[in-house]
C-alpha cells in the first residue's frame, strides 16, 4: 500500500516551479518565417470566409425584406377592412342597411354549419 507521503511526492509541487504552469501557445513560433504557400492559404481562406460571411448577409437581408413585405401587406388588408366596418357602420346609423354585410353574415352561418 503507498502511504501519503509517496504520493506528494509524485505530483508535481506548484511552488518549486513558480506557481505557473506553462500554456500552450497559438500562432506563430519566434523565429519561424511564413512561407508564401502559408500567405498563399490563409488569404484564400479569408477570402472564402468573406464570400460566406456576404452570401449569408445576402440570405439574412431577404428574409427580411420578405417579412417585411408580408406584414405591410397584412396592415394594408387590415385598414381596408377598417375602412368596410366604418362604412357600414355609418350607414347603420344612418338607418341603411350595408350592401355587403347580408353576404359576409351569410358566409359565416355557411362556415358556422360546416363540420369540422
Amino acid at each position: 500500500m503507498m502511504e501519503i507521503d509517496d504520493l506528494q511526492l509524485q505530483e508535481p509541487d506548484l511552488e518549486e516551479e513558480g506557481g505557473k504552469r506553462e500554456a500552450n501557445k497559438r500562432g506563430r513560433k519566434p523565429g519561424r518565417k511564413a512561407s508564401k504557400s502559408d500567405m498563399k492559404a490563409k488569404l484564400e481562406r479569408s477570402r472564402q470566409s468573406a464570400r460566406e460571411c456576404r452570401a449569408r448577409k445576402k440570405l439574412r437581408y431577404q428574409y427580411l425584406e420578405e417579412l417585411v413585405a408580408n406584414r405591410e401587406k397584412a396592415v394594408y388588408s387590415l385598414h381596408r377592412e377598417l375602412e368596410q366596418l366604418r362604412q357600414w357602420s355609418k350607414e347603420f346609423d344612418e338607418g341603411k342597411l350595408p350592401e355587403g354585410l347580408l353576404q359576409l353574415v351569410e358566409e359565416h352561418k355557411t362556415k358556422k354549419q360546416e363540420p369540422e
